[in-house]
């Protein structure tokens, strides 16, 4: 096991070394910053030494520009060879050993991969859902949860750190929004750890119902739809067109199963974590959530869903069609679509 996670490591490394530069100044050192408490085992609340995760940060970024022009090295498992990206038969070869894998892309084509132990396994459909717990390797990007090759993959110890950004971040501003009324539900004063595992149990089921609403939406959508994606990157119309998804697989999935669940602090955190992109796109949604709060019923949202559905699938099929005329030129179309059709 410990050679199987030195290699996927050390993908992570590579990964790290050609993508980390896509992100902000502030957003970097945010992440590298997460990455290094990960990385030494430091609990959530202990306070980091700022000489140490510097001294830290110059020497990953030393090993980044070692390794950026490397090959991804395969992963060797019981005397098998196994290209990095082939997840699904990777896990074949591991589950047994209370190991989940996953190496796949992310967002502007980064290279995701992470080892960790596997908590639980269930079948949706002809899809395999992965939970899995604590984390052997990973690289800067780590989303809670991502669907790929008919497979879900649900990170509780990225959602975790996830929430536990969020515990802080409402720390700093205390003002009344959907953050604050998520966590005044849980008694994150007195009982941290347990307020924590709760918070974390809860919002487990919203990631696994979106993946669950983005397989739905592929299923719709066909892989043109990842080819697109492909051709527009970093681009303001790749953010539209994943934003455009999201609210897809939000309306076939996760929004209904929030509403037939009636669980308010749910509902409370998923609107916190809707992007600035979503939130443009899609103004009324956040207008169905504000009259939700006045008037607790779901009738508004209900209604909304229901159109919602219809909306964004038309426009992401429209997408396509521009995609098809303009092909890696349709960025600037995709843009004006999107812009002249707001829900």
């Amino acid at each position: 096991m410990k050679s199987l996670q030195d290699i996927v490591q050390h993908n992570c490394h590579i990964s790290d070394a050609q993508y980390a530069g896509n992100y902000t100044l502030c957003i970097y050192l945010l992440k590298m910053r997460e990455y290094f408490r990960w990385e030494k085992g430091y609990a959530f609340g202990q306070k980091l030494s700022n000489d140490e995760v510097g001294g830290w940060l110059t020497a990953r970024e030393a090993l980044w520009d070692e390794v950026e022009e490397k090959d991804l090295a395969p992963l060797s498992i019981q005397g098998q060879v196994f290209n990095p990206y082939h997840s699904k038969t990777i896990n074949d070869a591991i589950q047994d050993q209370g190991l989940v894998y996953s190496g796949g892309y992310g967002l502007h084509g980064k290279p995701v991969f992470f080892l960790a132990q596997l908590e639980d396994v269930r079948e949706f459909d002809d899809y395999t859902l992965y939970v899995s717990g604590t984390e052997l390797s990973r690289d800067l990007a780590a989303p809670p949860g991502m669907a790929q090759d008919k497979c879900i993959y649900i990170r509780k110890q990225s959602l975790q750190r996830f929430l536990w950004e969020k515990i802080e971040e409402s720390q700093w501003h205390s003002q009344e929004n959907p953050l604050a009324r998520a966590l005044a539900s849980y008694d994150f004063q007195q009982q941290p750890d347990d307020s924590l595992n709760q918070m974390t149990n809860t919002e487990v089921e919203t990631i696994i119902h979106h993946e669950i609403g983005e397989i739905k939406a592929g299923q719709i959508l066909g892989e043109e739809w990842e080819v697109m994606l492909a051709n527009l990157p970093r681009s303001q119309a790749e953010l539209m067109a994943r934003a455009v998804r999201d609210h897809i697989a939000d309306s076939l999935s996760t929004l209904p199963e929030l509403i037939r669940n009636d669980h308010a602090p749910q509902i409370h955190f998923y609107f916190a974590n809707l992007s600035s992109m979503r939130k443009v796109i899609f103004p009324s949604l956040m207008q169905a959530y504000t009259e939700w709060l006045e008037s607790p019923n779901y009738s508004v949202l209900n209604k909304l869903v229901g159109r919602a559905r219809q909306h964004w699938i038309h426009i992401a099929q429209d997408m396509l069609i521009l995609y098809r005329k303009h092909g890696a030129d349709a960025s600037p179309y995709i843009e004006s679509l999107i812009k002249s059709n707001y829900l």
